[in-house]
């Protein structure tokens, strides 16, 4: 089992052998296979069940048991194999250790070992995509979430704004929301809508931090390798970077401040994104995270097809600017227009630089560091092109972002402090007016400290 075409079909399997209650079965019939490694197979029908479970005689059972008592834990990334001695050498270094920004891949003497620094990886997953060998797979936290599902529990799924044009270019939001509630889901909500109130949060933030001609302002709401890479290697700029809670965090906070009974699912393109659910100061947010291809496999099992579905309408409405963010330079935008209308004083002041991928991120936070920039905002992230370029996308990053930019140019509110329906949740948690977005207490909800 060496490509993604496998590991997907194993999943398919597993999903369906689990909801049809078979999976102990299925499960002995796999490892008994010839010409398998019981080991390594082991530990990706487990990470592919979101759990950990070592081989041994009783796997089934204990595997079967994990998911029922499903803990979540912090490590998303595993290695399933131990590292092959013949892996390319590039400045002493192998593809895997070159691809991470946090050096958190440690190989052992004669390349026998591999092991994860778990105080160091961020579980952003780029490690999966350069392995030639497949040593690495992320955790799919799917299997665990049926149960929840089966139970009626009220599951809402939050979707990322780079799902738009994911599935097909003709498919709605509408036949989406249908799909994800043919699974068992009890709604649908666009990320963006909270991306809405984070836009406004981060122009409260730029008013506050850009005072001075030499100040400038980095950006925290969206992408978890940009921060890990400013916590981790750039510490120095913590000071410059805004307090915000991602879109993502928003979304789960805000949806179980109105209803605690509600579990909240993630679903987006990235996998450094179930990592920063698990966060210490985070967790809680955010129930279980799915990715665009999982969704497409799980839509596969149940035979959903989306485009025969009728379309399911939503009450919530994103404006443009919250369905940009799924793209570079979508965050700035935002940013920039809600300035003009909330601090028109501070809005000359307002110049943006951006960065995706890892090797752009660097380069700008280097510059910070040594002064070398002019602009007063600075918008990362860690996959080039932004989200719409996510390991786990569908459909190529220009078409993802010529779908975003559709999406929301469809969107009858053009920026995030005039969306009313936006205003009509924020009031249901304590927030009467954008003037509340200045008061540390009523937007303690949308903040984290680093």
């Amino acid at each position: 089992m060496v490509n993604e075409k496998e590991y997907r079909d194993l999943f398919k399997e597993l999903v369906k052998s689990y909801y049809e209650d078979v999976f102990e079965e299925t499960i002995e019939e796999i490892i008994s296979r010839k010409d398998i490694e019981k080991e390594r197979l082991s530990k990706i029908i487990s990470a592919l069940c979101g759990v950990e479970i070592s081989f041994s005689e009783n796997f089934s059972k204990d595997l079967k048991n994990a998911i029922e008592n499903y803990k979540k834990n912090n490590r998303v990334v595993i290695n399933t194999h131990s590292c092959i001695k013949n892996c390319i050498n590039i400045d002493g270094k192998t593809i895997c250790q070159n691809a991470c920004p946090f050096d958190a891949i440690i190989i052992g003497e004669n390349r026998q070992e591999v092991q994860l620094n778990m105080d160091t990886c961020v579980g952003c997953g780029l490690c999966i995509d350069q392995c030639d060998n497949k040593n690495f797979i992320d955790k799919i936290e799917f299997i665990p979430l049926i149960d929840t599902l089966k139970k009626n529990k009220k599951v809402i799924a939050a979707v990322g704004p780079a799902i738009v044009g994911q599935f097909g270019e003709d498919i709605s939001m509408g036949q989406i929301r249908a799909g994800l509630k043919l699974l068992g889901f009890a709604d649908m909500v666009e990320v963006a809508f909270f991306a809405d109130m984070l836009t406004i949060k981060e122009a409260v933030e730029f008013n506050r931090l850009v005072v001075e001609e030499k100040d400038f302002m980095l950006s925290s709401c969206c992408c978890p390798i940009w921060i890990g890479m400013i916590k981790n290697k750039f510490n120095k700029l913590i000071k410059y970077t805004s307090p915000s809670i991602s879109p993502m965090i928003a979304a789960g906070k805000v949806i179980k401040a109105i209803d605690s009974e509600c579990k909240v699912v993630f679903i987006g393109p990235c996998v450094a994104k179930k990592s920063e659910a698990k966060l210490e100061d985070l967790k809680g947010a955010i129930d279980y995270v799915l990715t665009f291809n999982e969704l497409e496999d799980i839509f596969d099992v149940f035979d959903i097809e989306l485009k025969s579905l009728p379309e399911e309408l939503s009450s919530q409405y994103s404006s443009k600017g919250g369905r940009i963010y799924g793209r570079i330079g979508g965050v700035s935008t935002s940013v920039k227009y809600a300035l003009i209308h909330m601090f028109p004083n501070k809005a000359n002041m307002f110049s943006s630089e951006q960065a995706s991928g890892i090797k752009e991120c660097k380069k700008m936070l280097e510059n910070a560091i040594e002064g070398r920039l002019e602009s007063k905002f600075l918008e990362g992230m860690g996959c080039d092109g932004g989200c719409v370029g996510g390991p786990k996308a569908i459909i190529p990053k220009e078409k993802g972002r010529e779908m975003i930019d559709r999406f929301g140019d469809e969107s009858k509110v053009h920026i995030s402090p005039k969306n009313k329906i936006m205003s009509e949740f924020l009031q249901e948690i304590g927030i009467d007016s954008l003037e509340d977005f200045n008061d540390k207490e009523k937007i303690n909800i949308f903040e984290r400290k680093f």
